[in-house]
């Protein structure tokens, strides 16, 4: 799993405060092989998907990872 993406379930997990094993599937909202290889490739990306309740962006850089409630 791409690191971008595991520091996003982190801070969902952190944000519902709970363990990221109590999160829902991944799968239910977006392909994570899929999303990995989007991630690892040379492209400059930006890549938006809702998840347990939440707005992930993950940016071009490994540190731009965002997390927001829906509405924002």
């Amino acid at each position: 799993m791409h690191s971008a993406l595991t520091t996003a379930l982190a801070r969902i997990a952190a944000r519902k405060s709970c363990d990221r094993a109590a999160l829902p599937p991944l799968y239910d909202a977006i392909d994570p092989e899929a999303l990995t290889a989007v991630l690892e490739s040379d492209a400059a990306v930006t890549v938006r998907f809702e998840y347990a309740g939440y707005r992930v962006v993950i940016g071009p850089e490994p540190d731009e990872v965002t997390v927001r409630d829906p509405d924002r």
